[in-house]
Formats: structure tokens, C-alpha cells, sequence
């Protein structure tokens, strides 16, 4: 993180409205329960629980086919947006628990806002499984944890896209996916079309992870003054992270997982980190949470030796 920050507020989003299977929502309890806090306050840090966002109950219907539960997730992420920027107003780093990954259409949108306050711009790493990069037109589900990316660059829904500001919140110049193994047909146009950075699981097999953590961060950081990283738990292996709703064989290791937040950290740029889709109902002794635990400890600076 920026050098000097010692500073960090964690605050949960008990979401599970953008996911196709219910359970995401007891992921920031789950983290918490996984001794988050008293191990960042061992790391030396000034650590502040804000508890979590408010989520309204599951409609009956979800409306659009197209954007399922969207009235409720947009406000969920207009919140969260609001409460990051704030946050970050405070002097504080925002670690946001998750939820499913819509949420990040909120938490990115409010660290954009700060900075663009400041007239500076952010960088964005994505580790993902999955390109999130559809639009209600693409989707195959109508699930908006599959869009945040997309709304993010200004694309897809035009309230979605707005949150916190009209526009995109990050150059797509400076957005780097991590980790992709699994896309939809479509979205494999977005992602050629969107002028996003990905680097595949292939990528992290041929060349290595702290060779792709490295470029990551380098594009993700070119003239941008901090990058926020918002980690997907299904990213890394089933056999890692079995506590996920959408598992895909083949994904990081526990080793490849720990060292991109450990270069993240060592980099100083770090701005903002999401951890996200951990769903206790798919967990094994709340093993998967632990991970995202011990993840969050990795990016906010705890070191091997």
C-alpha cells in the first residue's frame, strides 16, 4: 500500500444478488470469522471495522431477465461507493469483503471518485477466474457479478455505469486481468474489443507469476497514482478454494495466490482491495475464508521473513 498508510477500514457486503447460487452473502462474517482483524492489527496497523452495508432483502421477481435484481445492486454499489470515498477521505485504506463481485462496481467507482478529486487517475488488477467483462446484451444469465468490469469502463447498463460519476472510472489501459480461465463466448470479444490487459492462466503457466504480478502491476500503475486490486477467490484452485460459488479446475496455487499481493504490497501502490465470492455454504471448515484472510494479510504487508 502507499507508503506511510498504516491506516486500513474493512466494511462488508453481504451480497449475494449478482451471483447465480445464494451464499456469497455470509462471505464478509466468514472472513471476519477467519481472525482477519486481530492479525491485521498484529501487522501494526490501525484497524477499523465499519461493519457492512446494508442489503436489501432478494425481490421475489428479479426484473430483467437481461439485469437480474439490478434495482437493489445499484443501490448496494451507490452506498458502497459513497462509503469508500469517504474512507479514503478519512486517511484510511478501504478492504472490501465480499459479496459477490458486483460489488465492485461500487467499491472502484468510490476510489475513482477520491482520486479523480485530486485530479489523478487509478489503476485496476483484477484477479478473476472469469473476464466480468459481459453486458446485459452478451450475458448468457443476466448476472451482473459477469458485468462489473464492462460498467466499469463505461459500458453495459447506463445507471450501472454511472455510479459514482458518468464515464469510465479506469482507462482501460490501465486495467489488468489475472488469472482468466474461463470465458463466454461473447465476452471474448469484449475483452479483444475493450483494450484491457489479460493475462490467462496460460500466461501465468508459460512465464510465471511474479513475471505477469510484475507486468500487472506495471500497466496497472503507468501514470496512475495507486491501483486498486480486487481479488475474486475463484482464482486460485478448487483445491485451495473450494468455498467459491463458481469454481474452475486449473487455477492459481496457494503460492501464486500469496505472491501477487506480496508484490502488490512491496510495490506501494496499493490504493484499495476488494475480496470477494468466498461462499461459506460451498466451504470446508471455513477454509476458503481463511485464505481470503491470509490474502488480505499478504496485499497489506505481512512478510514471510
Amino acid at each position: 500500500m502507499p507508503a506511510g498508510v498504516k491506516k486500513v477500514s474493512v466494511l462488508g457486503v453481504p451480497m449475494d444478488l449478482g451471483a447465480s447460487k445464494l451464499g456469497a452473502a455470509g462471505g464478509p462474517d466468514a472472513i471476519r470469522r477467519a481472525e482477519l482483524i486481530p492479525s491485521l492489527e498484529r501487522l501494526g496497523l490501525d484497524v477499523e471495522d465499519v461493519g457492512d452495508i446494508d442489503v436489501p432483502e432478494r425481490p421475489a421477481k428479479p426484473g430483467s431477465p437481461k439485469l437480474r435484481f439490478k434495482t437493489p445492486i445499484l443501490k448496494v454499489c451507490s452506498d458502497l461507493c459513497d462509503e469508500v470515498y469517504s474512507i479514503h477521505k478519512s486517511g484510511r485504506l478501504p478492504v472490501t469483503l465480499g459479496g459477490d463481485h458486483a460489488l465492485a462496481m461500487g467499491s472502484v467507482s468510490g476510489t475513482a471518485k477520491y482520486y479523480a478529486g485530486k485530479k489523478q487517475a487509478i489503476g485496476l488488477i483484477w484477479v478473476d477466474a472469469h473476464g466480468d467483462i459481459n453486458t446485459p446484451e452478451t450475458s448468457p444469465s443476466g448476472n451482473i457479478h459477469g458485468m462489473p468490469v464492462a460498467h466499469l469502463l463505461g459500458l453495459g447498463d447506463r445507471q450501472l455505469a454511472s455510479i459514482g460519476g458518468r464515464g469510465p472510472k479506469v482507462k482501460a489501459r490501465n486495467i489488468v486481468l489475472v488469472g482468466i480461465r474461463d470465458l463466454d463466448d461473447n465476452e471474448k470479444k469484449n475483452l479483444r474489443d475493450s483494450g484491457v490487459t489479460v493475462f490467462t492462466m496460460k500466461e501465468v503457466d508459460r512465464y510465471g507469476m511474479a513475471w505477469v504480478a510484475q507486468k500487472a502491476i506495471e500497466q496497472a500503475g503507468d501514470q496512475t497514482s495507486g491501483i486498486h486490486m480486487s481479488f475474486d477467490v475463484d482464482a486460485a484452485d478448487p483445491s485451495v478454494a473450494q468455498g467459491t460459488g463458481t469454481p474452475k479446475r486449473g487455477g492459481l496455487t496457494y503460492r501464486e495466490s500469496h505472491l501477487i499481493m506480496e508484490m502488490v504490497a512491496d510495490s506501494e501502490m496499493l490504493a484499495a482491495l476488494d475480496m470477494v465470492e468466498i461462499n461459506p455454504l460451498e466451504d470446508v471448515h471455513n477454509q476458503t475464508a481463511g485464505l481470503a484472510s491470509e490474502l488480505i494479510q499478504s496485499a497489506l504487508g505481512k512478510r514471510i521473513f
